[in-house]
């Protein structure tokens, strides 16, 4: 064998790196990262161990595995922030919590979920009120419903396709995702809100927003926009939202 010198180079993620924990059974998140974020920005993508069915027993067994998940992202990566991909999830653990775990599990001093990511979006929109659309069976969809309240957003409307079941969460389509913003509209909310992390939502943000004229945000498109702002990093151009355009980072 003969051996060749070599030098090194920087990190990967030459504009940021960020690091994203996805439920096994989630098939949209990691799609939908790839498609916002400028390939400037590095994304490690570990998963965590989630039930086939989307409920408080399932959800609750995750914070049990966060830990062990959260230490598979790459140890010499320096993550600009980290972010847990499950609203539902956050909620029944709770944000403290998901962000001691991630932390202690990785070092990474800026931790983030779609639900912290989903007040700060409306703060920064100066929205008071959020419709909320779920794909979500009552006893995970409620206390989301609280969650927000208890931050000091009013809900006027929660509506639900109220399915439990993960693989066709991932299938719902865009006409009913479209259908059921409309009808959320309709109660006054300041803005709405899309939740799950399973649903697709990118490709109706921006015809949503034109027709129902107010901010339309989603579980993906809050994670990531929360998250790289935290990383000071940038979010490609064609990425969906009036939230997006109005808090570009250049």
């Amino acid at each position: 064998m003969t051996r060749m010198p070599y030098s090194l180079t920087g990190a990967i993620g030459t504009q940021g790196t960020l690091g994203l924990i996805v439920l096994q059974v989630d098939e949209t998140v990691e799609q939908d990262f790839r498609r916002v974020l400028p390939p400037e920005v590095a994304l490690h993508v570990s998963r965590i161990p989630s039930g086939a069915d989307l409920n408080p027993d399932t959800i609750a067994k995750m914070e049990e595995a966060l830990p062990q998940a959260a230490g598979l992202l790459p140890p010499a990566a320096e993550f600009g922030a980290v972010g847990y991909a499950c609203t539902s999830g956050t909620t029944l653990i709770g944000a403290a919590r998901v962000a001691e775990l991630v932390r202690g599990a990785t070092g990474a001093q800026a931790v983030t979920d779609p639900l912290t990511a989903a007040f700060a979006a409306l703060r920064t929109l100066e929205a008071r009120s959020v419709a909320i659309v779920s794909p979500y069976i009552e006893s995970v969809a409620a206390p989301i419903r609280r969650a927000f309240e208890a931050a000091g957003f009013a809900v006027p409307a929660a509506l639900s396709f109220g399915e439990e079941v993960e693989a066709r969460v991932a299938r719902i389509d865009a006409r009913s995702v479209r259908a059921a913003a409309r009808r959320a509209a309709d109660s006054g909310a300041e803005a709405i809100f899309l939740s799950c992390t399973n649903l697709r939502t990118l490709d109706v943000i921006d015809a949503l927003e034109a027709e129902v004229r107010r901010p339309v945000l989603s579980s993906n498109q809050v994670l990531a926009w929360h998250m790289a702002h935290l990383a000071a990093a940038a979010l490609a151009r064609d990425a969906p939202g009036r939230l997006v355009r109005r808090s570009a980072i250049t």
